[in-house]
């Protein structure tokens, strides 16, 4: 097995390992562990695609002229290699942020400082962490991980609420909010698929209900209907034709506007997943309509497009 592949796996076992532990019920040291082990993920993951570039390399992962106190050579920290691989355009700006900030939760946990204040935040990087493992090792290696339970379950599912007016930090939980705070104002906001933090929201309601039917987009005329407000759907499709063909030129080095693309797009316009029409009367199909794009379209056009680089 190369080192290339050896290394992806084991960033693939690392992550899984920090998930499985976050998601126990009930487990004191989640947020810390969480960190310490995402953190080595995405260093083999890093340190995967350095040697995968460098022509697999050993030497390439090592420090000139450092050892340990065993005498072995000092690799490349995983600072360094976000920093040199954004620096080439191969790691996205959001996902380096997203990774130094983990970086700074595994520094504090492991040198002294307490996290527990920070719970919501922890969750809140780490679903963007996965979010941006799994589009990154998709990217690189071509590897699906939706054969993974690849999320972190909310904190509000495993742990009572509890109603408090004020929340006291120490102060070096303060520096790192605004440490953090800094680095979500740096983010490119333009960016749909990669992500600094991922805020989440869970309500658990009541119903009168022991059956509560699933919802999901459908063309099934005989399907529960579900009111979907005009600005969640400005949400879910937030491009229209020109903001999408614009994004395609910022994505792909061989990219034009040809029929080769208008092919592509007409053959993903009928998907729910990729495009939806707001026409100016809703309740007449025949109605004059416009066409408005989600994000996601972005994964099919990679399948036809050679990223920048």
């Amino acid at each position: 097995m190369a080192r290339y592949d050896e290394l992806t796996d084991r960033a693939i076992a690392a992550t899984m390992s920090a998930i499985e532990i976050y998601n126990k019920p009930d487990f004191r040291y989640r947020a810390e562990t969480f960190a310490i082990l995402a953190i080595n993920g995405w260093e083999l993951l890093l340190k995967a695609k350095w040697l995968k570039d460098h022509n697999d390399d050993i030497d390439s992962l090592y420090r000139e002229n450092e050892h340990s106190s065993s005498g072995n050579p000092r690799t490349h920290t995983v600072s360094f290699l976000a920093d040199k691989l954004a620096g080439r355009g191969i790691l996205n700006l959001n996902v380096k942020s997203n990774i130094s900030a983990l970086i700074e939760i595994r520094n504090s946990v492991i040198h002294f400082y307490d996290s527990t204040g920070l719970d919501v935040k922890v969750q809140e990087i780490g679903t963007a962490s996965l979010q941006n493992f799994a589009l990154i090792m998709r990217e690189w290696s071509g590897k699906d991980l939706s054969e993974y339970n690849f999320y972190l379950m909310p904190l509000s599912f495993m742990m009572l609420p509890t109603r408090t007016d004020a929340i006291i930090l120490n102060p070096q939980e303060k520096n790192f909010l605004n440490y953090l705070e800094r680095l979500e104002a740096d983010a490119d906001k333009s960016d749909t698929e990669y992500s600094v933090t991922i805020n989440m929201e869970v309500r658990l309601t009541k119903s009168a209900s022991k059956d509560i039917p699933e919802v999901r987009l459908t063309k099934d005329p005989n399907a529960l209907a579900v009111r979907v407000t005009e600005e969640k759907i400005r949400e879910m499709y937030p491009w229209d034709y020109g903001e999408l063909t614009q994004k395609c030129r910022e994505r792909y080095s061989d990219f034009k506007s040809n029929s080769k693309y208008h092919k592509i797009r007409k053959s993903l316009e009928d998907d729910d997943r990729f495009a939806s029409i707001r026409r100016l009367d809703p309740d007449n199909p025949n109605s004059i309509g416009k066409k408005f794009y989600n994000p996601n379209i972005m994964q099919e056009f990679d399948k036809h497009y050679t990223k920048q680089r």
